[in-house]
């Protein structure tokens, strides 16, 4: 998968190199120069990685560090000018992944990233969602004491988008990862039928589902909520 980066920085020529960058390494990238334009494009897209800057034309950036930081679940790496010890102490202290200061050498920025990145990775091993209890290393599934059958495909998209929970994947990103097409324009209904069977064996009620959602029709989320 071509991980996605947010990178947020009000420098122009700057945020046009890195994302230049990026792009030529493989990445899916969108730069924003403020931290209003990050928050909003945050509320339909959760990037892999933001890079972060700290003196944004309307905001801190660590005022806004909590918002895009989600708990946790989106690793920062911040990339600032301010390159003080308290500054630094201050951003790995809300829990930035790393602290690069300005001046940039490339090579050295995309090591970091590729790094963080690697940490972020998770592989689930067990995944409770909805009535059941996934175990994707013996590829088992059970709800209660009672073996729940799962197709080869089905236990390939659960786990991918286990791996990616709470991020919006697109069906052409399903169609390329899961399935293994090359071509992803291909008029095949694939992935919507085989989130339909997922959704009848995990949701309580598959016609509202709260454990793997439709994403703005682009497509789908996996969502563990906490009371279930």
């Amino acid at each position: 998968m071509n991980e996605r980066i947010l990178i947020v920085e009000d420098d122009r020529v700057f945020r046009s190199v890195i994302q230049d960058n990026l792009v030529c390494e493989g990445y899916q990238v969108h730069a924003v120069g403020d931290g209003q334009a990050a928050l909003t494009h945050m509320r339909s897209h959760v990037p892999n990685l933001i890079l972060l800057d700290l003196s944004l034309p309307d905001s801190d950036g660590f005022e806004i560090f909590p918002q895009l930081h989600r708990g946790g679940k989106v690793p920062i790496i911040i990339l600032s000018a301010r390159g003080q010890k308290p500054d630094k102490i201050k951003g790995l202290g809300l829990g930035a992944d790393d602290y690069v200061t300005k001046p940039v050498d490339l090579e050295e920025l995309l090591a970091r990233i590729r790094a963080v990145l690697r940490r972020a990775r998770t592989v689930p091993q067990q995944l409770k969602v909805g009535r059941l209890s996934i175990d994707f290393r013996t590829q088992q599934a059970t709800a209660g004491k009672k073996v729940v059958r799962l197709s080869h495909h089905e236990f390939k998209l659960l786990q991918y988008l286990a791996e990616r929970r709470d991020q919006v994947v697109t069906r052409e990103e399903l169609l390329s990862e899961v399935w293994g097409y090359v071509n992803t324009n291909l008029n095949t209904r694939s992935v919507d039928q085989t989130i339909f069977r997922l959704r009848q064996k995990i949701e309580v009620d598959p016609h509202q589902p709260v454990c793997i959602r439709t994403a703005h029709r682009d497509g789908y989320v996996l969502s563990v909520p906490d009371d279930r």
